[in-house]
């Protein structure tokens, strides 16, 4: 009984070992240097071009959806969703074009 309880217990310390040396080994493996600007006006600059850009892209989506809401009201002949649709659109357009709003209002 003793033996059958220690072979067991060294099975869970050889696989919890083999684990932590794949784990181990993966992580070496798998680093990557960093590719960093040189310039950090430059990093911030970049990101600020992302974001805006998921922005413009979340604008286009609404102003595609509250066209398909206005065309769908047209259809239907249903006034309250007409005007959803049209708020849509006017929110898409507003959205997409945000960066743009920005440095007209901050000159």
């Amino acid at each position: 009984m003793k033996k059958n309880t220690l072979n067991r217990t060294e099975h869970r310390l050889k696989r919890a070992y083999s684990l932590f040396a794949c784990l181990l080994l993966a992580l070496i493996v798998t680093t990557l240097p960093a590719l960093a600007a040189d310039d950090p006006l430059a990093v911030v600059g970049n990101l600020s071009t992302f974001i805006f850009g998921l922005i413009r892209a979340v604008g286009i989506i609404l102003l595609g959806w509250g066209i398909v809401q206005v065309g769908l009201s047209i259809q239907s002949h249903d006034p309250s969703q007409r005007s959803n649709g049209f708020l849509t659109v006017a929110g898409g357009i507003v959205v997409t074009f945000s960066k743009e709003i920005l440095d007209l209002i901050t000159g």
